[in-house]
């Protein structure tokens, strides 16, 4: 029962030690974070991020988050590295090593070994008195206090710094590149991200489906077109096919509501006019952005002046996008 009650004191605790953790890391961005940044941009190769332990598993994201953000990289596990792996790395390559302590058996072996090769070493370390900061062409300091764990023994707030500084360098290098969303979607094609940041609208909707009446159509008219487009709206053009209004099934219940002559009613009566429109070649996100702006579940698409179809909340769930 005491254990119950100690559980969401505990849960802040830790995230109040790990937050004040990296807000005390925004001291350690120094020259060397700035040169180290400098030096990646202009090498011709690779960055080759290592540890062991929890910080191997670090490593992995920070070589993930620099990949998909236009730095090629790669991770080297460094027990693996004294076994063969130093293979994998050339001599431009600049190479991160990510420990806590910097003064494991593995980094002590691997140092010497990168040294001899010339490539450039960045240590992103907790401890900048160690053997592996003190061996280093940079030093990123991860410094912390100590560990969330109660016996400040368990990684914890030492990988959330080592994770953010990795971050940190990541969006620098990021935004030296001119790094854009275009970019961003090259290297994100699947799931939901990469639709939203390449799919068009056009891409997307069904240019055989383009529901449309003239002014002068009879309310008769206006509902066959709607129920058999079956996208519950159509475009009202005039007689040179330019756009003068929209007509959905609510405008439909409300003119119904006022009980009007329905022989008399014409598509011009009940249309909204400036209807919601969207180019076809503008991203689909937008068209997702606008409609729940709007409060609206379709758009007029178009091409230039000329109306091409429909854009439907339905297209853009099918996608997965909403």
């Amino acid at each position: 029962m005491k254990l119950l009650k100690n559980i969401k004191s505990t849960a802040i605790k830790v995230l109040q030690n790990e937050s004040d953790a990296i807000r005390n890391m925004i001291n350690f961005v120094d020259s060397d974070f700035e040169a180290c940044v400098s030096d990646i941009l202009a090498s011709p190769g690779r960055v080759v991020v290592t540890g062991i332990g929890k910080s191997a598993i670090i490593s992995n994201k920070i070589v993930a988050t620099l990949n998909s953000t236009g730095t090629p990289s790669l991770f080297m596990h460094a027990a693996d590295a004294i076994h063969g792996d130093l293979g994998m790395i050339k001599k431009e390559d600049f190479v991160i090593c990510v420990s806590k302590s910097g003064n494991t058996p593995e980094i002590k072996v691997l140092v010497p070994l990168l040294k001899r090769s010339g490539n450039k070493l960045v240590a992103l370390v907790c401890n900048i008195n160690s053997y592996l900061a003190e061996q280093s062409d940079y030093v990123l300091n991860a410094s912390i206090t100590e560990e969330a764990c109660p016996n400040n023994l368990a990684p914890t707030t030492s990988t959330t710094a080592q994770l953010a500084l990795g971050d940190a360098l990541a969006i620098c290098l990021l935004e030296a590149r001119g790094f854009t969303a275009a970019d961003f979607a090259r290297y994100h094609p699947g799931g939901s991200l990469g639709k939203q940041l390449y799919l068009t609208v056009g891409d997307i909707m069904d240019r055989q489906l383009l529901p449309a009446v003239g002014e002068a159509a009879s309310l008769k008219d206006v509902i066959l077109e709607i129920s058999s487009k079956r996208l519950g709206a159509t475009a009202v053009l005039d007689e040179n096919r330019n756009l003068k209004g929209i007509i959905t099934d609510g405008d439909l219940r409300r003119m119904l509501q006022q009980n009007p002559d329905l022989s008399k009613i014409k598509a011009k009566e009940i249309m909204t006019d400036s209807p919601k429109t969207i180019m076809s070649n503008e991203y689909a996100i937008r068209a997702l952005n606008m409609m729940k702006a709007h409060n609206i579940t379709q758009l007029v698409v178009q091409d230039g002046k000329r109306t091409v179809g429909f854009i439907h909340i339905h297209d853009l769930m099918k996608e997965g996008i909403v």
